[in-house]
């Protein structure tokens, strides 16, 4: 494995100029060290990818799947730190290997496609209006991410899994538990884990006793008709899993984009001359985002060539997603933020047999914000620097603590 271009071991995350900055390091670390050698904060080492077609190829080989406890791959988390996915069992026990994995992905996409998506759009709209008329009889300044981008994905997360959104306080410090490498102990997440799993359990129970029309429901019905659903462990995680998944990365990701568009304000002014590029600029601004957390880890069960270098079994990549969106072999002027780009390949949402299934679900969010804040705050700024915002230190998915703004 290539030593980084200092000659030693770079550390994650790499420091950047701002809250929305990229590291400078990538660039250079494309071009000359594509197979670096970096230290996480727990102080494993682990190779380090930064260009577009080496992650790609990775990600798509179902050789190589998330490290679990059980293979001794390198940890994120401190020693007495962080959850169980920051600490390697990044798949709450869903099955993650193999035929079972696909069977798996089968029955939960066929409920996450963009068709049955679509479908949740106006229920979503209604949300996000409520929330705004609660941002704007706040006053200001307010906090974008506290009254819209955290709440606004908890309650569609909540109405697909036929979860109470008035749970939503729990579920967000459930997530957190589970994503940050330095706010819990490792106790306290364990506790955070056997609180959420007993409640999940609770939930499963009563959809048993009763299936509505929603994800777990039909998920029962499932297992009911063909005898090949889901085992209850594998209910209880896969809600759980979404539960975390897709009220963590939406609700911080709609932080973000926001505090993007309006870093600059000639973009915002851009889609509210043409509010039909809403759906282009969610896609360049999921490209864009430079504050994505580590990146995504894979353990290497076997030899294999990466880069030019041969990588042996037993180690552990960690492949930098916003790093290969900013490939120059891909992206043209990829440090630029253009609205109207199309095609854009980005991977933000991984590749392969692990891409993410909830990616239709986390876009239409993502456009129905961006829409309704277009119409209805059409003067919306940031209300302090762009260089005043900050970033929530440990969280694996990357975030703002708060996103301060005036319209």
């Amino acid at each position: 494995m290539s030593p980084s271009p200092n000659d030693q071991a770079m550390r994650l995350p790499l420091p950047t100029d701002g809250p929305l900055e990229a590291p400078a390091e990538w660039q250079e670390l494309r071009r000359k060290c594509p197979v670096a050698t970096v230290e996480l904060p727990s102080g494993d080492k682990a190779a380090y990818l930064t260009r577009y077609d080496d992650i790609k190829a990775l990600l798509s080989d179902p050789r190589f799947v998330r490290p679990t406890a059980a293979d001794g791959a390198a940890r994120i988390a401190p020693e007495g730190a962080g959850g169980p996915v920051a600490n390697g069992d990044a798949s709450l026990a869903i099955a993650d290997r193999g035929e079972a994995h696909l069977r798996w992905r089968r029955h939960i996409g066929k409920y996450l496609t963009a068709k049955r998506v679509t479908a949740l759009r106006p229920g979503m709209t209604a949300i996000a209006e409520s929330l705004v008329d609660n941002l704007v009889d706040q006053g200001q300044p307010g906090d974008l991410k506290a009254t819209v981008g955290f709440p606004l994905p908890v309650y569609v997360i909540c109405d697909l899994l036929g979860a109470p959104a008035e749970d939503r306080d729990r579920f967000s410090h459930w997530s957190d538990a589970f994503l940050n490498i330095s706010r819990y102990t490792t106790e306290e997440a364990r506790e955070s884990y056997t609180e959420f799993a007993e409640y999940m359990s609770a939930l499963i129970a009563a959809k048993r006793a009763e299936p509505g029309d929603d994800l777990i429901g039909n998920l029962i019905k499932d297992s009911t008709e063909d005898g090949e659903g889901l085992s209850d462990d594998l209910l209880l995680n896969t809600g759980m899993g979404l539960l975390v998944a897709g009220h963590e990365t939406t609700a911080n990701m709609i932080g973000k984009m926001v505090s993007m568009l309006l870093a600059d304000r000639t973009r915002w002014e851009r889609l509210l001359a043409d509010p039909s590029l809403v759906r282009t600029a969610v896609d360049e601004v999921l490209r864009f985002d430079a504050n994505f957390g580590f990146g995504v880890r894979r353990y290497l069960g076997e030899d294999v060539e990466v880069g030019g270098e041969l990588l042996p079994g037993g180690t552990t990549v960690v492949c930098s997603l916003s790093a290969a969106n900013r490939d120059e072999q891909v992206f043209a002027d990829p440090g630029e933020m253009d609205l109207t780009r199309a095609p854009n390949p980005h991977m933000t949402f991984g590749a392969g047999p692990h891409a993410c299934l909830g990616q239709s679900l986390a876009r239409t969010e993502l456009q129905v914000v961006l829409e309704t804040l277009l119409r209805r705050l059409p003067t919306l700024r940031l209300a302090v620097p762009v260089e005043e915002l900050q970033r929530v230190e440990g969280l694996l998915v990357g975030g703002l603590r708060t996103v301060p703004v005036r319209w």
